[in-house]
């Protein structure tokens, strides 16, 4: 399964989306400051994912979840 997914940073108050079809090694890749945009707001958590059967799905999801480009949004959809 393709994830789009949303991760948190206390420490940077941001979100950050991506896309992954392997969450827990993804998420350890971000907390080990893998990923450039990322390593500043280390640790960061998940508080959002959804499950898609192909990786152009989830792509598309994701770049529905970013062009909304609102913090409101994204804390919307956590809530649900």
């Amino acid at each position: 399964m393709w994830k789009p997914y949303i991760l948190y940073s206390e420490k940077a108050d941001r979100y950050y989306t991506g896309i992954t079809d392997d969450l827990p090694w993804r998420l350890e890749r971000h907390n080990q400051g893998w990923a450039r945009y990322t390593k500043r707001g280390i640790p960061w958590s998940v508080v959002y994912t959804e499950d898609y059967h192909t990786k152009s799905k989830a792509l598309k999801r994701e770049r529905e979840i970013k062009a909304h480009k609102s913090k409101i949004y994204i804390e919307s959809l956590i809530k649900k």
